[in-house]
């Protein structure tokens, strides 16, 4: 019974046996139990310790009922449960569930000021702008504390000039921040030239400390004496003095150690002792100077050059400049059409820099205009380069507009070169020729350069259309007509006018005679094409455009449109209508030139002296767009009138020249623009009839704006419809004779079909012109502000989709020219690969490569082409080869190699006595010693290559 009351005990529930109201039975023989086996007494709570496997079954069965439990309960009643739970729980069970968590549960969002050490939060920090640190400080108090170090601030105040007063204590925090705020809100700011006239230097370095200066100095004195001291052991071996003579004394090598002649007795070491000396004298001198003439001095040193162009500026481009002689320097970018002609027309006061737009850097511009200007004072600086009214385009990858050009790399840029001009007040000016001031964004921008120079910033203002008439606008900016400071007249006009027209002949120019001219600087190249073609076309007597010219050239134009049966007559009785001011209100230049030298460009019209007001100037700019309009319908009309109708015609009249889907293909997209555009020129026409200073002209273009879609299927189609021409005059001999009697007519402005093709691409660059003068000259409270912002941005957004277009036929041209310039080479139109520049080098080869770098001797192999494309390098063998009797020559490309950009190593050799302008190509299973003629060619070539090399690397 005892043994039965024992099992009925332990069938009891766990559960039971912890509630209050539940007693265990008393037994008697318990001690008797207690001497029983162990197995007998499984399951119950009396289960001794050492049974392990029965203790550990107890367990798992509690532990599969309270999950079943835990299964049943709601979201609120788990929450309890492990809540009470873990207060119950000891410190190491706790920690253990917190490992736990973490390890399942990653975490993602973590203040990282809390977990950092401060210096690197600090670090971190220093990467965000003034505004952005105001805003940090709101997110918490530490980030309040962290954001308000005087570390974070105190440079930022230096750089621009603004120093605090008093030195702030050690617990007072957020003093530069608040001096900073300060001042910004005062627009307490000093540009780089009014910092030098009070602190005495432009862009000075921070943080370099006279000890550095001092060891830098030095070790460039011990470096010229051990070169010297190498250069007169070399020559005391090879001019070995006689045996038995009197003493060993400094040669004919020593005395000519840095160039000054030293008594004949002087031993090496005096003439060592005596060089150094003179070095550290000149070193004196130089910095005095420094201090004298703050403005003169060569920012050449602070630029951001790597270790290879560093090596190749000599120490004599830093010196200062020691005449009154000033000069006009004029930087021109390849990416100008015609840009041959510019360099002929240049005054012989002016240095013209011509860089490569695709391969130069602003690092490799500042280098040669320092070696330009050979440390003469500069009167002013000209650009001309690609860009628009509201960017500059300088160089391939970098564009200036108002909210990069407080960028580090490009402010430096032009503070070190506004630094080679002369101030203001003596007449230094910088002059841009893009329309900037022809756009709000643009003319902030301009405003912006002028506070950061200190200089007057000249631009024109744009409100003339076709080719760059632009610069023969009104000019913003005191003094004369800029352009002519740097130009001729008569090539300056020429250029102005005619510059895409100029491009396709000097293109076959460049072809023919570059290959003579291949050992001359580019410069010089240029200089000569140009002045070649104006000497045998006489450009400045055919293409001015005089007041007898232009009327002449009206009076044409109308006699092609009306066809009168006396074109004498009607010719005599429009000139004198327009003579008396009745005919030829359309033809009225607007926004010419207002040169304050009279009859210094007669051809060109002032600007005329009613045009004051805002309101005049925006009739200017809506009368200039009526007129191009006008011009742009009559050449679309000559399409028709010309080509579409008498083709049509023969087509209906069962003798086709061409079938009706190639009519259709090829005159259909320009018979809508025409369509659209006729009703914007009707409506157009209307309102500057009833024109007054509320009249309206946005919601013309808004309406224009809905239908781009026939400019876009005119687009789109475009290469086909030239491809069909081309084909169909091929195989239709009739075809191409209509052609040959239509083309380049007075009908047809003297144009080809496919010229004339041309104008509606050019017309989209001139609406994003119009509008943007027209929004600068309505005011905000207009009532059609709003529709000219929206058709500017809509007509901004069409212009980078038809740019877009252009280079991508650009690059597809470039990439078949050198596909057939490379025989036997395979295809290197892959994906969106595109040629970057091109390069001509000789092959060297070292003859023993176990003696030092300054002592080997190379000898070249061949010659080599290097064309650079944005993923891979082709290597290819040139061949050159005369003709008898003759001077031309003949280049051919054979292929050799090609390496990955990614897997591309460069290394650069220094210039000794044996070899000059070298440097390494390493690839993964060869290399290639290369070196080029001129030292220009080299750096514009390394630094196009490291730029693609490190792109590629970013990409992978």
């Amino acid at each position: 019974m005892e043994f039965e009351s024992l099992n009925s005990s332990s069938k009891q529930r766990p559960w039971h046996r912890r509630s209050r109201d539940y007693q265990p039975p008393l037994m008697d023989g318990i001690d008797g139990l207690l001497n029983e086996n162990v197995s007998d007494v499984r399951f119950s709570a009396w289960t001794p310790i050492i049974n392990k496997s029965s203790n550990q079954q107890l367990f798992q069965e509690r532990t599969t009922l309270i999950f079943h439990w835990f299964d049943l309960w709601t979201d609120q009643q788990r929450k309890q449960f492990m809540d009470d739970l873990l207060l119950r729980c000891s410190h190491s069970q706790r920690k253990f569930a917190r490992d736990w968590l973490i390890e399942v549960v990653p975490i993602k969002h973590m203040d990282f000021t809390s977990v950092l050490p401060r210096c690197l939060s600090l670090y971190i920090f220093t990467f965000l702008n003034p505004m952005e640190l105001c805003k940090a400080v709101q997110v918490s108090w530490h980030w309040k504390f962290l954001a308000e170090q005087d570390c974070l601030w105190s440079d930022r105040c230096v750089r621009r000039g603004w120093f605090l007063p008093y030195t702030p204590s050690n617990r007072e925090f957020g003093a530069w921040k608040t001096h900073y705020i300060n001042c910004a809100s005062s627009l307490d700011y000093l540009t780089p030239r009014e910092a030098a006239e009070v602190y005495g230097t432009l862009n000075e370095t921070v943080g370099e400390t006279e000890e550095k200066k001092e060891r830098l100095r030095e070790h460039m004195i011990r470096k010229a004496i051990r070169e010297k001291a190498a250069e007169f052991k070399r020559g005391s071996v090879k001019s070995r003095r006689a045996w038995l003579s009197n003493s060993w004394t400094a040669g004919s090598q020593a005395s000519s150690v840095h160039g000054h002649q030293k008594p004949s007795g002087m031993g090496l070491t005096s003439s060592l002792v005596i060089l150094g000396e003179k070095c550290r004298s000149q070193l004196s001198l130089q910095n005095k100077e420094d201090v004298v003439f703050p403005s003169k001095r060569s920012n050449m040193e602070q630029t951001s050059l790597t270790t290879s162009m560093r090596s190749h500026i000599k120490l004599s481009s830093f010196r200062t400049c020691t005449g009154p002689t000033c000069v006009n320097l004029v930087l021109i970018s390849s990416r100008v059409p015609a840009y041959e002609l510019l360099l002929a027309g240049a005054h012989v006061s002016v240095e013209p820099l011509l860089y490569d737009h695709s391969t130069a850097t602003l690092e490799l511009l500042l280098i040669q205009a320092e070696r330009l200007t050979q440390g003469r004072r500069v009167q002013s600086i000209g650009l001309i380069t690609d860009g628009s009214t509201e960017e500059i385009h300088i160089i391939q990858g970098l564009t200036v507009s108002e909210s990069t050009v407080l960028n580090p790399k490009v402010r430096e840029f032009w503070e070190n070169i506004s630094g080679w001009i002369i101030p203001q007040t003596e007449g230094g000016s910088m002059d841009i020729f893009l329309p900037l001031a022809a756009s709000t964004s643009g003319a902030n921008l301009v405003r912006k350069l002028a506070s950061l120079t200190g200089l007057d910033i000249r631009v024109p203002s744009g409100i003339c259309t076709g080719s760059y008439q632009l610069i023969l606008s009104e000019w913003w900016g005191a003094g004369q007509f800029p352009p002519l400071t740097y130009f001729s007249e008569g090539p300056l006009l020429s250029w102005c006018w005619q510059a895409e027209w100029l491009e396709e002949a000097l293109g076959g120019l460049r072809e023919h005679m570059g290959p003579q001219l291949h050992r001359l600087s580019r410069e010089t190249q240029g200089r000569m094409l140009g002045q070649f073609l104006c000497d045998r076309v006489n450009l400045p007597d055919t293409l001015v455009k005089s007041e007898v010219t232009a009327a002449l050239t009206e009076a044409l134009m109308a006699l092609c449109v009306e066809r009168p049966e006396r074109p004498v007559e009607f010719l005599g009785r429009f000139l004198q209508r327009r003579s008396e001011g009745t005919a030829g209100m359309e033809s009225d230049t607007v926004g010419q030139t207002k040169s304050t030298n009279k009859g210094v460009l007669s051809p060109l019209t002032e600007l005329p002296q009613d045009i004051v007001s805002e309101a005049d100037r925006r009739w200017a700019v809506v009368r200039e767009l009526k007129w191009s309009e006008s011009r742009y319908i009559q050449r679309l009309q000559s399409v028709r009138r010309e080509y579409y109708t008498p083709l049509r015609a023969a087509l209906d009249s069962n003798r086709a020249l061409l079938s009706s889907a190639n009519i259709l293909m090829v005159f259909a997209p320009v018979l809508d623009i025409l369509e659209v555009n006729s009703v914007f020129l009707r409506d157009l026409t209307e309102r500057l009839e009833e024109w007054n200073p509320q009249q309206c002209v946005g919601d013309i273009f808004k309406k224009l704006c809905t239908k781009l879609w026939v400019y876009t299927n005119f687009f789109n189609n475009y290469p086909t419809i030239l491809k069909t021409i081309d084909k169909c005059k091929e195989i239709l001999p009739a075809f191409r004779s209509f052609l040959k009697r239509h083309d380049r007519t007075p009908n047809t402005f003297m144009l080809s079909l496919q010229e004339l093709l041309l104008a509606p691409s050019a017309r989209v660059e001139e609406y994003v012109t119009l509008l943007q003068a027209l929004s600068v000259h309505s005011p905000p409270e207009h009532k059609e502000h709003g529709h000219l912002t929206s058709s500017l941005i809509t007509m901004s957004s069409y212009r980078s989709f038809l740019r877009k277009l252009k280079r991508s036929v650009d690059s597809d041209v470039r990439m078949q020219e050198t596909q057939r310039m490379i025989q036997s080479c395979p295809n290197l139109k892959e994906g969106d690969r595109y040629l970057i520049t091109t390069q001509d080098v000789a092959l060297l080869k070292c003859s023993n490569e176990d003696i030092i770098a300054s002592l080997r001797m190379y000898e070249q192999v061949r010659d080599l082409g290097l064309f650079l494309f944005n993923d891979a390098l082709v290597l290819s063998e040139r061949h050159v080869s005369y003709q008898p009797y003759s001077h031309a020559l003949r280049t051919s490309h054979t292929f050799l190699a090609s390496v990955a950009l990614h897997s591309l190593v460069l290394r650069d050799i220094a210039d000794t006595k044996y070899v000059q302008n070298a440097f390494v190509l390493e690839g993964p299973k060869r290399q290639w010693i290369c070196a080029t003629e001129k030292e220009d060619n080299k750096l514009t070539w390394l630094s196009a290559l490291k730029s693609a090399i490190s792109a590629a690397l970013k990409e992978r």
